[in-house]
């Protein structure tokens, strides 16, 4: 099944029409809103320097993980 997303309002814009591969391996700056500086900044804490290490970094899911429940409780 084909699945279409448009992911202009998450990315700058030199990356709108890449691939789901490119995009996972292309830095974390490539997210609309993230500077270079701040890049670096995760790329020295956390060791993330693309969007895939972003995203499968175990202490941000844990933290999206949390604040989802935190949507949900009382």
């Amino acid at each position: 099944m084909a699945v279409s997303v448009n992911l202009a309002k998450l990315l700058d814009r030199a990356y709108e029409d890449s691939s789901l591969e490119e995009v996972l391996d292309a830095p974390v700056s490539a997210l609309a809103g993230v500077t270079d500086a701040k890049a670096e900044k995760l790329a020295e804490a956390l060791n993330v320097k693309t969007i895939g290490d972003l995203g499968g970094n175990k202490y941000v899911a844990a933290a999206v993980a949390l604040a989802q429940l935190g949507k949900h409780a009382g």
